[in-house]
C-alpha cells in the first residue's frame, strides 16, 4: 500500500520519499490509521517489520496539524508526545528517524533525546524553552524530571517500544513512576517484536480499549536469514571466527558474547590479528559507543563484539552477518541478535557457535524448539572437536527440560528451598 493512503500531509509524504520508502509495510499501513484516529494501540511484529516509522509517523501527522491550528510559533513548548525506550542506542535511532522524517517542516517540531551515561547538564540546556516530542530512556526521563527540567503533565501521546526489553532490565518501577505524572486522557501505544507475560499484564493495566494490531510472519514478512549451527570447541571459536571472516570475505560481523570481559578480550585479539574490531558493552562511556557504532556503519570497523546491549535498538543498513560467539540466554534474546540482519528486505547469515559439551547443546535445540526450527550442525575442517565431545553433544539426554534458557531455571531462592527440604528429608 502506498503512503499517500494512509491520511499523511504532503510534506510527510515528501520526507518519505526522500528516506527512499515506496510502500508501507504491514505494521506502518495497520497501525498509522488507528494512532491517527487518537485509539490505543497494542501491536507487536517481529524486528524489522518497520516499527518505528509506524510510530513516528503518526506522530509527527499529529503535529502537524495541530500546528496548523495555531496562528503564532508558541515561545513556551509543551511535551506533546513522550517515546520511552529501553536503551540509549535505541533513542538514538528513534530520534534519527524523527528528525528526517520532520526536517520539511515549515514549523518542525522541537525533538529532545534524553539518555543517561553523558552529562545531563546539555539536556537541561536544550529543554529550555520546552520541546514538543520527547524520546528518553526511563531513568534519565526521571532524573531530569527530579530537576524541574521537564514536565509530563500535558502528554497526549505516550509511545512505549520495547516493553518488554524494558520490563527485562528492571524498568518497573522507573515505568509506574512515570506513568503517574502523566494526564490519564492521554493515548498510550504499546510496541515490541514479543509479548512477554508482563507485557501483557502492564498493558492490560494501562490501555484502554487498544486496537491489538499483530503481525503474523509470513513468508513474505519473515527475514531472509539464513541460519547456520557450527559444532566447535570453546577454546578454537577465536580462531573459528577469524577463519570464517577471511575464508567467507564477510565484509562486516556482529558478533555477541555473554560478558563485557569476553568484548574486550576477543576484540584484543582479533586486532592482534590485523582484524580491525571493537568491542561494544555498557561500561563504555556514551561517547566511546557513539564512535565505535559510527566506525561500524561506515566500515571503519570490521568486526564489532557486543553483549546484549546490542541485541536491540540498532539499525546498521545492510549487515550482512550475526555470529552467536556465545549462545544467548533466552530465545526472545536469539530473535533479536539474528534480528540485527537480514533488515529491509536484504538478505542475511546468523552463525551460531555450539560448544562441543552436553550443556550448550541442550540449550541450543530448546532455542530451536521454541522456535520451530531444526538448524544443522556443521563441521569446519581444521576445526572439529575430539570424538568424545562430539559423542557427547550427539547423545544428550538434558536432565534440565527448559535447557538454562533465563527465565526457567531454578534461581537462588529455588535452589535454597530445595536444599533445606533435601535437608528436612534426611532429617
Amino acid at each position: 500500500m502506498p503512503f499517500s493512503q494512509l491520511g499523511l500531509s504532503s510534506t510527510l509524504l515528501n520526507a518519505i520519499h526522500t528516506r527512499g520508502y515506496v510502500q508501507a509495510t504491514a505494521i506502518q499501513q495497520d497501525v498509522i490509521p488507528v494512532v491517527l484516529s487518537g485509539r490505543d494501540v497494542l501491536a507487536t511484529a517481529q524486528t524489522g517489520s518497520g516499527k518505528t516509522a509506524a510510530y513516528c509517523l503518526p506522530l509527527l501527522e499529529n503535529y502537524v496539524r495541530a500546528q496548523a491550528n495555531k496562528s503564532t510559533k508558541p515561545n513556551t513548548r509543551v511535551v506533546q508526545s513522550l517515546i520511552l525506550v529501553p536503551t540509549r542506542e535505541l533513542a538514538v535511532q528513534v530520534g534519527d528517524t524523527l528528525r528526517s522524517l520532520g526536517q520539511n517542516q515549515s514549523h518542525p517540531a522541537k525533538l529532545a533525546v534524553l539518555f543517561g551515561g553523558i552529562s545531563i547538564n546539555p539536556q537541561m540546556l536544550h529543554l529550555r524553552g520546552g520541546a514538543d516530542i520527547v524520546v528518553a530512556t526511563p531513568g534519565r526521563l526521571l532524573d531530569l524530571v527530579s530537576k524541574n527540567a521537564i514536565k509530563l503533565d500535558q502528554v497526549t501521546s505516550l509511545i512505549l517500544d520495547e516493553a518488554d526489553r524494558m520490563l527485562a532490565l528492571g524498568f518497573a518501577d522507573e515505568l509506574k513512576q512515570i506513568l503517574a505524572l502523566l494526564p490519564s486522557s492521554r493515548q498510550s501505544c504499546f510496541f515490541s517484536a514479543t509479548f512477554a507475560p508482563n507485557v501483557a499484564d502492564l498493558a492490560e493495566g494501562i490501555l484502554r480499549d487498544p486496537a491489538r494490531i499483530n503481525i503474523p510472519d509470513t513468508d513474505e514478512s519473515t527475514p531472509d536469514i539464513t541460519q547456520r549451527a557450527i559444532i566447535v570447541e570453546a577454546t578454537q571459536r577465536t580462531q573459528l571466527l577469524r577463519h570464517l571472516f577471511q575464508t567467507e570475505k564477510w565484509s562486516r560481523v556482529l558478533v555477541f558474547v555473554a560478558t563485557k570481559y569476553t568484548a574486550d578480550l576477543l576484540s584484543t585479539k582479533l586486532r592482534r590479528a590485523h582484524i580491525s574490531a571493537e568491542a561494544f558493552h555498557g561500561e563504555q562511556t556514551q561517547g566511546k559507543r557513539s564512535q565505535v557504532i559510527s566506525d561500524f556503519k561506515a566500515s571503519r570497523v570490521k568486526i564489532l563484539v557486543a553483549t546484549d546491549v546490542a541485541a536491540r535498538g540498532i539499525d546498521i543498513y545492510q549487515l550482512p552477518v550475526v555470529v552467536n560467539f556465545d549462545l544467548p540466554r533466552s530465545s526472545d534474546d536469539y530473535t533479536h541478535r539474528i534480528g540485527r540482519t537480514g533488515r529491509a528486505g536484504e538478505a542475511g547469515l546468523a552463525v551460531n557457535f555450539i560448544c562441543a559439551d552436553a550443556a550448550n547443546e541442550a540449550h541450543f535445540r530448546l532455542i530451536e524448539k521454541r522456535h520451530g526450527i531444526k538448524i544443522a550442525r556443521e563441521q569446519i575442517e581444521g576445526f572439529i572437536p575430539d570424538e568424545i565431545s562430539l559423542k557427547q553433544t550427539q547423545t544428550i539426554t538434558p536432565t534440565d527440560p527448559n535447557g538454562g534458557i533465563k527465565g526457567k531455571r531454578p534461581n537462588k531462592k529455588d535452589k535454597l528451598r530445595a536444599l533445606q527440604s533435601q535437608t528436612i528429608a534426611q532429617e
